[in-house]
């Protein structure tokens, strides 16, 4: 990494359900070495990636000219516990890669919290009972937790949770 005194990062991801029964996510990044985006296609119910492609527009990191053909092996997969893992087993824990397939498991947590925003918008309007109430809805669902800047560990929402292991483990 070269020796820089600046650094910025602005990374997004977004996620649009089709009527057609696929789920589209894609992951935008930009930062002071690289400017990429990765986009996936998941099939419903199963949650199957169906698709994977992206591009990177510029790196000072050295992005292999088959780092999307390597991302393309997880096509095929479905979305769950473990899938980081089962990615870098299939492509390999390459460094040249780490980045994008951060960016391949942001759009799939992505995919995953498009399904409780509509939960998330019935929280109540007294503050302790909102604090209960997101508070048992990420107990409930575990992958809510550090998904975002409201459930990071110290939260009030999320002082009670036990961290679960992370994703890679």
């Amino acid at each position: 990494m070269p020796h820089i005194l600046c650094f910025s990062r602005n990374r997004s991801t977004g996620v649009e359900h089709g009527e057609d029964g696929l789920v589209k996510a894609c992951c935008r990044l930009q930062d002071s070495l690289m400017t990429a985006i990765v986009e996936i296609k998941v099939q419903l119910p199963d949650l199957e990636l169906t698709d994977v492609r992206g591009e990177v527009h510029r790196s000072d990191q050295g992005i292999p000219p088959d780092a999307f053909e390597s991302l393309r092996k997880a096509i095929g997969t479905r979305i769950g516990p473990g899938l980081l893992k089962i990615m870098k087993g299939l492509v390999g824990n390459r460094e040249d890669l780490r980045e994008l397939l951060n960016m391949l498991d942001e759009c799939c947590q992505g995919v995953i919290l498009s399904f409780s925003k509509e939960a998330l918008t019935k929280a109540p309007e007294d503050r302790k009972k909102a604090e209960e109430f997101y508070n048992r809805l990420v107990k409930e669902n575990v992958r809510l937790y550090d998904s975002c800047i409201a459930f990071v560990p110290g939260s009030p929402l999320v002082v009670s949770i036990e961290p679960p292991k992370r994703r890679d483990e």
